[in-house]
C-alpha cells in the first residue's frame, strides 16, 4: 500500500484501500461488515461520525465477542450450561432471585468463595459451569476442574518439584470451580495439596465448589478432623451457599419423558 494517499479515489479503489488498510491494522470486523455499514450508512443519511461510530462500536463488540470466548475456552468447561437453560420450576429449592444475584460476579470481584450443596442430578454442576461462564463473559480469569482431577495434577507436581509453579498457576486465575468435591476419599497428602491451594486463595480470589455431600460428610473426604475443619473454614468464610437439595429433577424429567412414550 502507497505511503502517500491518493485522492478522489474510485470505488473500486477506495474498497481495495479499506481492504488493505483494515489488514495492516488487524480490524477484521470492519473489514467483514463495511460494505453492508457504508450501504447502511448511505441509506439512513448517517453523518459522517454516525458512521465512524457505527465501525469502531462493531469492532469493539466484535473483539470483546472473542475475548469472552477465549476465557470460556481457556476455562475448559467440561460442557456448555447456562443460566437461561437451568429450569427453576423444576427445582424450587434454588432460589432465581439468589441466582441472579450472583450472576452479576459480585462475590468475584470481593473473591468470595461459593458452594453448591445438593444431590445427583439437582443442577449444582448446571449452575456452577453457568455462573462460571458468566464470570468468564464480564472478563474474569475462570478455571473449571474436577476436585479429584486437581489433586492428582497436585500430587504430580509435587513428584516432579513444580508444586510450587502449579500452586501459583491456580492462584492466579480470579474463579477456580471445583467440581464433585466429596465423591472420593482424598488421602492426607492429597488433602494437604488441596489446602494448599486454598490457603494461596483465601481472601484474593473466588473458589466455587460443587458437592454431593453436606459440610458435616465432608469428613468422608478429608480423613484428618482438623484439616478437614481447616478446608470447610476457608470454604464457607463470608461464602455464598446454595443447598439444590436431595430430589433430582433429573431423574424425574427422565421418568417423566419415558411415562410419556409408554403412554
Amino acid at each position: 500500500m502507497s505511503a502517500q494517499r491518493q485522492h478522489g479515489l474510485t470505488e473500486q479503489a477506495a474498497d481495495t484501500a479499506i481492504d488493505q488498510a483494515c489488514r495492516m491494522l488487524r480490524l477484521p470486523t470492519i473489514r467483514g461488515q463495511f460494505p453492508d455499514l457504508a450501504e447502511a450508512a448511505k441509506r439512513d443519511q448517517m453523518s459522517y461520525k454516525g458512521f465512524l461510530a457505527e465501525l469502531l462500536l462493531a469492532e469493539c463488540d466484535d473483539r470483546a465477542r472473542r475475548r469472552s470466548e477465549r476465557r470460556i475456552k481457556a476455562a475448559a468447561f467440561p460442557r456448555e450450561k447456562s443460566l437461561r437453560a437451568f429450569d427453576f420450576d423444576a427445582n424450587p429449592n434454588v432460589d432465581a432471585a439468589t441466582i441472579n444475584t450472583l450472576a452479576t460476579c459480585e462475590w468475584v470481584r470481593k473473591g468470595q468463595p461459593l458452594c453448591l450443596i445438593g444431590d445427583s442430578g439437582t443442577g449444582k454442576s448446571h449452575l456452577l459451569i453457568a455462573l462460571g461462564t458468566e464470570a468468564a463473559m464480564k472478563g474474569y480469569r475462570v478455571r473449571y476442574t474436577l476436585a479429584t482431577k486437581l489433586v492428582n495434577e497436585l500430587v504430580e507436581a509435587a513428584d516432579e518439584r513444580l508444586l510450587t509453579k502449579t500452586i501459583a498457576r491456580y492462584g492466579r486465575v480470579d474463579l477456580l470451580c471445583t467440581d464433585e468435591l466429596g465423591y472420593m476419599e482424598l488421602d492426607r497428602r492429597g488433602a494437604e495439596l488441596l489446602f494448599q491451594v486454598l490457603t494461596e486463595r483465601e481472601e484474593k480470589n473466588s473458589v466455587a465448589i460443587a458437592s454431593k455431600e453436606s459440610f458435616g460428610g465432608w469428613t468422608k473426604t478429608f480423613s484428618d478432623p482438623r484439616l478437614c475443619t481447616a478446608i470447610v473454614d476457608r470454604l464457607t468464610f463470608d461464602a455464598a451457599i446454595i443447598e439444590t437439595g436431595t430430589d433430582s429433577y433429573r431423574l424425574a424429567q427422565t421418568r417423566a419423558r419415558a411415562g410419556a412414550t409408554a403412554g
